[in-house]
């Protein structure tokens, strides 16, 4: 129980939440707007990997010496924009592939150099992607400037980052220029592939749900064909794809103890046990792990062999604290592959353009925020109750009492009622078109 001071720090401490994401969101919402045209719509088991969490995704990297707090910043807390399930959008998509027809017909775009390029360059190589934007739309004149990098490039470069679904840098890094090679009759058949992708979901545009669109590594909560908040969000490897669902979300799980599932038994907790008991090390000690026989006896950690088959024979779980991956919160819906959503201890992913990083299951930044908005029918769990069972540490399950359903997506193209083309990096190499559109 929390007496009359603890319940006082802990509103002060929600309502200093509330405000620095409102600041945050609109900081976010004023560099957007500084280089677009108009708002951008940005859009196995349960599995998680608690050793890999704090190291960061494997992938390219920046290959740029952009502001590390802009890119945080920029990933961490996305504009809201349009939604990406929006029935305006079925039209809006077919408009661009007449738009990428034509473009195909009239020879595509050409190859741009591997050459690192930013404001106040000069090489030859400008010439080429000044050319690649404005055949794509997103330099509007390219007639002035030949090979040298001014500042209407620049965001032209800002708008084709925004809009592929990499941070608005203004830096042509390897990233970029892997985006700006796709070949155009590749991002005019996801154009196609996408619109019958968009047209299973017809007819949400009245409901309020929640999206998960995979490749965007971003979740919706959507109201009335409006997006309430957008969240980064961490989705899974390429070898451990997160499954696309429809389902409904119907309970939130607060301080859970994280039961580890078969897959994340025998593909990282063994191994890791293993490797840290030949150096004399004990993986359930050094992680705070339980393991539990047939019975449900407790098993003593220093007893388990993990060279031999006895540590397959055991389940596993992990109490709430620090080094539970869980973090303070679950988000419960059912599924085939027992997969859920859920908060982390590690939140420095969520900063960085790259998050395919989780074993199958979808960590939420700012998932607080999300859990107000989930329980606006449950009376008293306002921004302040939550917080205040947050720092309690107290566990507990709560039922929605008006449950939401939700969609796991996969969505690499499409276009908003603004008329803006959206690509994102075909991350599970679903659509058909080379690997090279999944691998910036």
């Amino acid at each position: 129980m929390l007496d009359g001071r603890s319940l006082a720090q802990s509103s002060t401490s929600g309502l200093l939440s509330c405000v620095t994401l409102a600041i945050r969101a609109a900081l976010v919402a004023i560099i957007f707007v500084t280089f677009c045209d108009a708002p951008v719509g940005r859009a196995a088991l349960a599995q998680e990997d608690p050793w890999t969490m704090g190291m960061g995704p494997t992938g390219p990297g920046t290959g740029g010496s952009a502001d590390r707090e802009f890119i945080k910043e920029w990933e961490g807390n996305p504009p809201p924009g349009y939604p990406t399930l929006s029935a305006a959008n079925i039209a809006a998509i077919q408009a661009a592939i007449k738009t990428y027809t034509q473009i195909v017909a009239d020879g595509g775009w050409s190859v741009v150099p591997d050459v690192e390029m930013r404001s106040g360059d000069t090489h030859f190589a400008v010439s080429v992607l000044r050319d690649r934007l404005a055949k794509s739309g997103d330099l509007k004149d390219a007639s002035s400037g030949g090979e040298h990098f001014e500042w209407t490039l620049e965001t032209a470069v800002k708008h084709f980052q925004a809009t592929n679904g990499l941070t608005p840098t203004g830096i042509v890094d390897k990233r970029t220029i892997v985006a700006l090679n796709v070949p155009a009759a590749g991002r005019l058949k996801q154009l196609k592939t996408n619109l019958g992708r968009l047209q299973q979901y017809d007819g949400l545009s009245k409901k309020r749900y929640v999206v998960v669109n995979i490749p965007a590594a971003q979740v919706e909560a959507v109201e009335a064909n409006k997006v309430y908040a957008r969240y980064a969000g961490v989705v899974g490897k390429p070898d451990r794809a997160t499954p696309l669902l429809r389902s409904t979300i119907s309970q939130l799980n607060f301080n859970p103890v994280w039961r580890l599932p078969p897959t994340v038994i025998s593909k990282d907790l063994i191994p890791r046990g293993r490797e840290m008991q030949q150096a004399g090390k004990n993986v359930l000690v050094k992680f705070g792990i339980d393991a539990y026989d047939g019975s449900g006896k407790k098993v003593d950690p220093e007893k388990i062999d993990w060279s031999s088959a006895q540590p397959n024979s055991f389940s596993y779980s992990q109490q709430p604290g620090k080094e539970n991956p869980l973090g303070f919160l679950k988000i419960n819906f059912n599924s085939a592959e027992s997969v859920y959503m859920h908060d982390t201890p590690k939140e420095s992913l969520f900063g960085r353009n790259f998050r395919a990083a989780s074993s199958g299951c979808i960590r939420v930044n700012n998932i607080q925020h999300s859990a107000v908005w989930l329980l606006r029918s449950n009376p008293g769990y306002d921004e302040y109750r939550i917080q205040q069972i947050k720092e309690s540490g107290q566990r507990g399950n709560v039922t929605l009492k008006s449950p939401v359903p939700l969609y796991f997506v996969y969505i690499t193209a499409w276009a908003t009622e603004d008329g803006v083309i959206q690509f994102r990096r075909d991350l599970y190499n679903k659509d058909g078109i080379g690997e090279t559109a999944g691998t910036y």
